[in-house]
């Protein structure tokens, strides 16, 4: 296995410890099964997490604008993923779950980052 792959797979692990337990409990409201709903976020976050690692890095342009781009991708992706699965969830709950557990998830990484410096 190359690398990145190996990379991407450490940052998905990370991604997902992170953001299981905020997102889980968040959905309760629409789903009683616990493991559908891990198994939603995990979906999710296999539907947004490559692009953020592999795609909008190599953007032409600048970092911050990279970074931008990527986060609002993944929250708006989410959001639209949750609703499209549970059409009876709020908008509201749905950006909650994203916001949450998408900016937990980034602070980890912005920690372990600097950490392992």
């Amino acid at each position: 296995m190359t690398f990145w792959i190996v990379d991407w797979l450490r940052a998905f692990a990370v991604t997902l410890l992170v953001e299981l337990p905020i997102a889980t409990p968040l959905l309760k409201v629409v789903e009683r099964s616990v493991a559908r709903r891990i198994a939603i976020v995990v979906v999710a976050n296999l539907a947004t997490h490559p692009l953020v690692w592999f795609l909008f890095p190599g953007l032409a342009a600048g970092r911050v604008t990279r970074l931008a781009l990527s986060e609002a991708w993944a929250v708006l992706a989410e959001i639209a993923i949750f609703m499209l699965i549970w059409p009876s969830l709020r908008g509201r709950r749905a950006a909650l779950v994203s916001f949450a557990a998408n900016g937990a998830s980034f602070a980890a990484g912005l920690a372990l980052a600097r950490l392992l410096r």
